[in-house]
């Protein structure tokens, strides 16, 4: 069975053809979570997945199942898969390669006549990406309990659309309970969305882990007035503040190498007129790093630098710890089958840890679970001019399939 090859021209065709939908003018995606266009997706991915004679569920949070029976239906399904939807300014790659890999693994079963012991399963998680309704990686997190589905259902976006609306809204609002569908084990394929692999000449990144993210909401208030007639020493500046929150979260990060990452991300000045101090700022802070104990140092030390400054220059500061999760180990027995299907197919592989958060993350607190990833030109992700090769993505595919096919038959 090692022997049997994925149908690279196949997958890439099926790629090509999910990024005509929300298709940008550079070349990349724009497939917010719930739009009309993710619609589309789902709606094309359902329909390929029923040609490949799966049956299709899809559960209350949105997330969608396409299983291939085994021989013992008693088995818990080997499941592979990641998420359609993208960033506003997103690529063609990024998620939509794990589900449409594992569609064409299944495809590939069919077409050699390769009957597994276990189901096997292809998913599409709902909203990974977090940018249209936040935080992200909902479907996963309701799915594995980490979220409420009915805490999830009132999220809303910057336009005040609740989450459950819009899930009900493009249809894809499920009878299955998030959570009741078994998983014997998970695997996910993707970019690697870094520099690693491809500075290292490497196609396979056996990913033993991910990093844990630390995610904040800071509001920073100080007293709007006049930018004329008010003295300097006098002003309650609140975006002078907040800048020097940016130098510390960049100062944080580089303090802890070489893998902490640090960001700044949002920042939202009110009341943003030209000639008035500003009165408040909200902003967002990312902290990344594979050891929770630095994670939590991090942690310490931006809010005891934000108190300090709250009192220096006369401003509130509120901080708001909006999302949390810790280092995350994968499974072994699946590292050890991603490194034993590299090796299989006469692929260079390294170990790596995920700098990114992926479903992966939430499905491993509940069933054995590995990550793949293959290079993107340049390590640019979450930008319209993401790429991957060709053979990049079919040599992902085919590790993914020796990987399913292992497990498939001898589950943990």
């Amino acid at each position: 069975m090692t022997n049997i090859p994925i149908n690279a021209d196949r997958l890439w065709a099926s790629l090509m053809e999910m990024a005509k939908i929300g298709a940008t003018k550079k070349g990349g995606n724009c497939r917010l979570a719930l739009t009309d266009v993710d619609k589309e997706g789902r709606d094309l991915f359902v329909r390929w997945c029923k040609d490949a004679d799966c049956d299709v569920t899809i559960d209350a949070v949105g997330n969608i199942f396409a299983r291939r029976p085994g021989t013992d239906p008693s088995k818990a399904p080997v499941m592979m898969g990641s998420h359609l939807d993208t960033q506003p300014t997103g690529g063609r790659f990024d998620g939509v390669l794990g589900v449409l890999a594992g569609l064409e693994a299944i495809r590939t079963l069919n077409d050699h006549a390769v009957e597994t012991e276990a189901p096997v399963e292809v998913v599409c998680w709902t909203n990974e990406e977090g940018s249209r309704f936040a935080p992200a990686m909902m479907g996963s997190g309701v799915f594995t309990g980490v979220f409420e589905l009915d805490e999830i259902r009132v999220k809303t976006d910057l336009d005040g659309l609740a989450f459950g609306d819009e899930l009900e809204r493009i249809g894809y609002a499920g009878a299955e309970t998030p959570g009741s569908h078994e998983v014997g084990s998970y695997f996910e394929l993707h970019i690697e969305q870094g520099p690693i692999l491809e500075a290292e000449d490497r196609t396979i990144g056996v990913v033993t882990a991910a990093q844990g993210q630390r995610w904040y909401e800071i509001t920073v208030t100080g007293q709007e007035s006049h930018a004329g007639p008010t003295p300097m020493p006098v002003r309650r500046d609140a975006l002078l503040a907040a800048s020097k929150i940016v130098q510390e979260v960049n100062r944080i990060g580089h303090h802890h190498p070489p893998h902490a990452c640090a960001t700044v991300g949002q920042m939202l000045v009110s009341p943003n007129s030209r000639n008035v101090i500003p009165g408040s700022v909200f902003l967002t802070v990312d902290f990344r790093h594979p050891v929770d104990e630095t994670l939590s140092n991090m942690d310490r030390t931006l809010k005891a630098f934000s108190a300090t400054l709250a009192k220096e220059n006369q401003v509130r500061i509120d901080i708001v710890d909006f999302w949390y999760f810790p280092p995350t180990p994968f499974s072994d027995g699946c590292i050890e089958a991603v490194r034993e299907g590299a090796k299989a197919a006469g692929l260079g592989y390294m170990d790596i840890v995920s700098g990114a958060g992926h479903d992966a993350v939430y499905i491993a607190g509940v069933a054995p679970t590995g990550m793949i990833f293959v290079p993107c030109e340049d390590g640019i992700s979450h930008n319209e001019i993401e790429n991957a090769t060709p053979e990049d993505c079919a040599a992902g595919c085919q590790v993914l399939l020796h990987a399913i096919l292992a497990r498939a038959e001898a589950l943990d």
